[in-house]
């Protein structure tokens, strides 16, 4: 079936509605998760959730809200860095690595393995450049991207144990 690249842009554009969507649903399932088990785990450990380990539903709704004010907030620079300072993408393009985001998601949830969905956005948006042409991808944003991301988890240690010891110091 042959159709006007309009047609297509349109059809896509409505698709990327549910791959989206489904990326978001994956972005609940695993980021989400992770946050719950914490507050859980801290619940149960100080005695809060009785003899039984389990979540509570204050926990659940507490952690989606958080999530969805900020996406709401937040997540619209998150989307222009995504969807446009990486790579220009397309309806087709955007559908595609959405599709390939949630996948992704779906199987790491499945599989109980805890990944960030920003790291996973981006590696799919990346994909989807590269393929089009490596030349189409903004490897200083890129490489910007992947250096605060290495860079982040030696400074929250720190930050963490600057905090441990000066709690040890007044506490």
């Amino acid at each position: 079936m042959r159709s006007t690249p309009f047609a297509v842009d349109r059809a896509f554009r409505i698709l990327q509605f549910g791959s989206a969507s489904l990326y978001s649903l994956g972005h609940g399932g695993n980021d989400a998760q992770k946050t719950m088990g914490i507050i859980a785990v801290l619940l149960y450990s100080q005695g809060h959730l009785g003899g039984q380990f389990h979540v509570p539903f204050w926990v659940v709704i507490s952690c989606q809200a958080a999530m969805g004010l900020g996406t709401l907030f937040g997540g619209w620079r998150i989307v222009r860095t995504m969807g446009s300072r990486i790579t220009r993408l397309t309806p087709v393009q955007g559908f595609c690595a959405e599709t390939g985001g949630a996948i992704t998601l779906f199987l790491a949830t499945w599989l109980g393995v805890p990944v960030s969905t920003t790291h996973t956005i981006t590696g799919a948006i990346i994909g989807v450049g590269a393929a089009r042409r490596v030349s189409a991808v903004r490897w200083n944003v890129t490489t910007g991207i992947v250096v605060a991301w290495v860079v982040t988890m030696p400074a929250a240690a720190m930050v963490g144990a600057l905090f441990y010891w000066i709690a040890g110091i007044f506490g």
